[in-house]
């Protein structure tokens, strides 16, 4: 086989070959596949990384052509056993909910469907759309035929890893600004959608799409979701997360802070904190005042709201002691007051809070609050 060099007058550097060499050695240390696999993907990969470096004008005027060949093989050989790693399942919800928090100020429902499950549906209804894009865009630049389909755990983590890439990448814009692909796509879609327009969650669901969108293939669309987006029912933890996470929007939506939904969005795929300022549009110190924020009514809806489905979450509930350990649990109960010790002892009979502020003469404001002191004094002893 024949790889193209990176080589280019008066400079030397690393052919594709090594790269190649270098990504298959790495691939088979780290998967299970055969080497005819791993040989596949790596021959992509490194195909990209030398179109890259001889396509970059400043890769070449930067006189490291050949570390920066390495860095983004190394880069790609990453993003590539993140997602292998991962598994399709989660691996499909990791590259699902990342590509969903990039766009998810760029997608709006109409005026008269403003909520939080509206605009979830229509996210899905645009990234079952780049999907397919992406899925064209791999075939085309890797010289694919049109019926390729990932069909491997190795082939699916290939073109995850690409379809990320391929959502990030800037695109130029006038006065010398640039933007996400997938950030323009959205504004785009967005901008299509009917002003009163519904989407149908189950039409989302199965990946059917209206007459005349762009022919995209309905079987090509079919085959990718089975993939990508398995209907297998989530484990418990997973299905706790979720509800915890869609009572903590609901709260949100309740008292009206729609910005610390776009946040908590963000927080939840990790982004680091220079990129939610970019993403909200918003400068260190405001991002800082919407964190504070945040964790206001963070720390309200953890210990009064919904403190249950929290705890039971993370395992912290009565049932588990709070989550303190024997010891911390007996000294938990030396340094809390009688009074508190009686409301301990109450909820753990799982008494109504109407009941227990009866019995020790308060009202349900002031057991409340009492109970939030109660829990509060729990997750510093847990913690400390």
């Amino acid at each position: 086989m024949t790889y193209q060099t990176l080589s280019t007058v008066g400079d030397v550097c690393q052919s594709v070959d090594t790269i190649y060499h270098l990504l298959l050695g790495e691939f088979k240390q780290a998967t299970t596949k055969s080497e005819r696999f791993c040989g596949d993907v790596a021959q992509r990969l490194s195909q990209e990384v030398g179109r890259i470096c001889s396509e970059s004008q400043r890769i070449q005027d930067s006189g490291e052509v050949d570390t920066w060949a390495v860095t983004l093989a190394r880069h790609r050989l990453g993003q590539c056993l993140h997602y292998y790693k991962l598994g399709s399942k989660r691996g499909r919800i990791d590259l699902h909910s990342t590509l969903s928090a990039v766009v998810y100020r760029y997608i709006t429902a109409s005026k008269s469907n403003q909520s939080y499950q509206a605009r979830l549906t229509l996210i899905e209804d645009f990234l079952q759309i780049f999907y397919m894009e992406a899925l064209n865009a791999f075939r085309r630049e890797t010289q694919l035929g049109p019926q390729y389909q990932p069909r491997s755990l190795l082939q699916l983590a290939e073109y995850m890893a690409f379809t990320e890439r391929y959502a990030k990448r800037r695109i130029p814009l006038p006065s010398r600004r640039s933007q996400q692909l997938i950030i323009l796509r959205a504004q785009t879609f967005s901008r299509q959608q009917p002003n009163e327009a519904l989407v149908d969650i189950e039409r989302a669901a199965d990946g059917s799409l209206n007459e005349g969108e762009d022919a995209i293939s309905l079987a090509s669309i079919k085959q990718l979701r089975e993939l990508m987006v398995s209907q297998e029912p989530e484990p418990t933890e997973d299905g706790l997360r979720e509800s915890v996470v869609g009572e903590l929007i609901a709260y949100l939506e309740e008292r009206k802070q729609q910005d610390c939904i776009d946040y908590f969005a963000l927080r939840l795929q990790d982004f680091p904190a220079n990129e939610i300022e970019a993403i909200l549009g918003l400068t260190p110190r405001q991002r800082d005042y919407l964190q504070q924020r945040f964790k206001y009514h963070l720390v309200r809806f953890t210990f009064t709201h919904r403190w249950e489905l929290v705890h039971q979450w993370l395992e912290i509930d009565l049932d588990h002691h709070l989550g303190l350990s024997k010891v911390q649990w007996d000294t938990f109960n030396k340094v809390i007051t009688a009074q508190q010790r009686k409301i301990l002892a109450l909820k753990q009979e799982k008494r109504s809070d109407t009941d227990i502020s009866h019995t020790i003469g308060c009202t349900p404001n002031q057991l409340q609050r009492r109970w939030f002191k109660l829990l509060e004094q729990a997750w510093d002893l847990r913690n400390s």
